[in-house]
C-alpha cells in the first residue's frame, strides 16, 4: 500500500451520503483529522480533498446519483485526480465491471463478483493481512459482500482472502475494499485514506508555488 507521510493539514473529505454507514464513515474521518462532511448533491463534491463511497445496495445508490447528477460529477473528480475510497458497494460503483447492467463510475479497473459470499445471513467477519498497513491484520466485516474476479495491471492487490479472493485494492488515488472497515473501531485505514487526501493538497499546493 505505501505510507503517505504524516501531515497536520485537515482534509475536507465527504461521504456519499445516500445509503449505507454515513455516520459512521464520518465518525471515523473526524477522529482522523478530517474535516468530514456528507455529500448528496453534484456541488458538494467540488473542493473535496477526497470522498468515501459506503455500502449499501450498489444499484440503487447508482440511479439515484444518476439521477441527481452526482455520477457524473463523481467521474468528473476522479478524471481530475481526486481520491476515492469505495467500501463494498462502494467498491461496486467504483468498478469497471460489475457483471451486471446498472450505472457505474467505472473508472477502477477491475471486474467484480457481486454478493460473492452469498446473502445477508452469510456475512462474516475474519483478520485479514493488508499490504502496507501496519499494526498487524485487520478485521474485516464482510455483509452482502462483493469480491475482485479480476484486476487490471495498474492495480495493486492489497489484500486476499485465504481462498485467494481479492477484497483490497488501490489504484492511484484510487481505494477499494469489500469489507466494512467503518464497524470495527479500528481506525487505521480511515487514518491512511485521510493521509492520501493530505498528499494531495501538498501537490496543490506546490503547483501553485512553482
Amino acid at each position: 500500500m505505501g505510507s503517505p507521510p504524516a501531515h497536520p493539514a485537515q482534509p475536507r473529505i465527504g461521504v456519499l451520503a445516500i445509503q449505507g454507514d454515513v455516520a459512521e464513515h464520518l465518525a471515523a474521518l473526524s477522529r482522523c483529522g478530517a474535516e468530514a462532511v456528507p455529500v448528496r448533491r453534484a456541488a458538494e463534491i467540488d473542493g473535496l480533498d477526497g470522498i468515501v463511497l459506503p455500502g449499501g445496495e450498489s444499484t440503487a445508490i447508482g440511479l439515484i446519483a444518476r439521477e441527481d447528477g452526482v455520477l457524473d460529477a463523481l467521474r468528473r473528480y476522479v478524471d481530475q485526480g481526486g481520491a476515492v475510497w469505495g467500501t463494498c458497494a462502494g467498491l461496486i460503483l467504483l468498478a469497471r465491471d460489475a457483471g451486471h447492467a446498472q450505472p457505474l463510475i467505472g473508472a477502477l479497473d477491475v471486474t467484480v463478483e457481486r454478493n460473492a459470499f452469498g446473502p445477508q445471513v452469510f456475512s462474516f467477519e475474519t483478520d485479514i493481512t493488508i499490504a502496507g498497513l501496519a499494526g498487524g491484520p485487520f478485521r474485516a466485516v464482510f455483509i452482502r459482500a462483493p469480491a475482485i474476479s479480476a484486476a487490471g495491471p495498474g492495480v495493486d492487490v492489497l489484500a486476499t482472502l485465504d481462498d485467494g479472493r481479492i477484497v483490497a485494492v488501490r489504484q492511484g488515488r484510487l481505494l477499494a475494499t469489500a469489507f466494512h472497515p467503518e464497524l470495527t473501531g479500528d481506525d487505521r485505514l480511515h487514518r491512511w485514506f485521510v493521509d492520501l487526501c493530505r498528499v494531495g493538497i501538498d501537490a496543490a499546493r506546490s503547483a501553485v508555488h512553482a
